[in-house]
């Protein structure tokens, strides 16, 4: 007897998606289904280049690397159902399934709210400490970053997860989303969602504060130390290892303010949908661009794989 059976009647869920207008779904089935291989193909080959070039084995690339990982994964848990319903029509996802989504969104969405935090303190080190940077970057403490994200996003999810799939929902089974996202599952339940929101709003709120408190610690001496420094080519040198990381976390952090630190009456359902486009999707298909395009040692590794690639398939263009 599965937890849908003791709890609620509810079987499936029914995806309200994007929009109704038939005119509109192949379009967004083309650009969505670019937007979903250009992320796997930008994030997996992050991660390759990064596995087969040894220049690239340092502390900023191994979180690189589970940044990827991370933008992989959540873009998988969400795109592909959304492109089956722009196709086929196919709105409907069960309960299991539905539970299933949120918790590898969440789950790893928020690992990578701590995965930035951790690029940040590394950040940090590599510039206002560089004298000290291998001694303070270790393995070890690398290991216990990265492990501490997963463990801390696993463990928020599951809670989350845990206490929304003990409501009863026997209301609707119509989710105002094209996905199953937690504000739009607590709209459709017929229990008390007060507790719901309390440790939603609170475990949000210390998330965003703990993280955005290291980052903004972490960027405000880097400033200083930017600020400090005679030359004008060790000025721009400094600014360029964080540009690409300032920038992921720019926009990762305005949309999660914008979607969660707010009371759940007054969200819109249509502008909360646009957000949830961004952060679902065009955000993971981002950070890979962001940080291949401004990154020297990224495009050297790239130019290495393709100089193989070509030796090993005897071409001389």
């Amino acid at each position: 007897m599965t937890l849908m059976e003791n709890i609620s009647e509810v079987t499936e869920f029914i995806l309200v998606g994007l929009t109704d207008a038939l005119q509109l779904q192949v379009p967004l089935f083309l650009i969505f289904n670019l937007i979903y291989l250009i992320t796997l193909v930008g994030s997996l080959g992050m991660i390759m280049l990064i596995l087969l070039d040894s220049h690239l084995h340092t502390p900023m690339y191994l979180f690189l690397s589970n940044l990827s990982l991370m933008d992989c994964v959540y873009a998988s848990a969400v795109t592909p159902k959304v492109l089956v319903g722009l196709l086929t029509g196919d709105k409907l996802i069960s309960y299991n399934a539905c539970a299933a989504q949120m918790f590898f969104f969440a789950a790893f969405a928020t690992t990578e709210d701590f995965l930035l935090t951790s690029m940040a303190f590394d950040r940090h080190v590599a510039v206002c400490k560089p004298l000290n940077y291998t001694t303070t970057m270790t393995s070890t403490v690398c290991a216990l970053l990265v492990t501490g994200s997963y463990i801390c996003g696993l463990l928020q999810t599951s809670i989350h997860v845990a206490l929304t799939f003990h409501l009863s929902f026997c209301h609707s089974n119509v989710i105002n989303h094209f996905f199953c996202d937690l504000l739009s599952l607590l709209s459709l339940s017929c229990s008390d969602i007060y507790t719901n929101e309390i440790v939603l709003f609170t475990l949000a709120a210390c998330n965003v504060f703990f993280t955005l408190l290291v980052i903004l610690n972490s960027y405000l001496f880097i400033f200083i130390a930017i600020l400090s420094m005679h030359s004008a080519e060790g000025r721009k040198k400094a600014f360029s290892t964080c540009a690409s990381h300032l920038t992921t976390v720019s926009i990762f952090y305005g949309t999660t303010i914008f979607m969660y630190l707010q009371p759940t009456s007054s969200h819109s359902m249509d502008t909360d949908k646009m957000a949830s486009v961004f952060y679902t999707m065009i955000i993971p298909m981002l950070n890979p661009l962001v940080y291949s395009l401004r990154n020297k040692d990224v495009k050297s590794a790239f130019k290495k794989v393709v100089e193989k690639a070509k030796l090993s398939l005897g071409l001389n263009f």
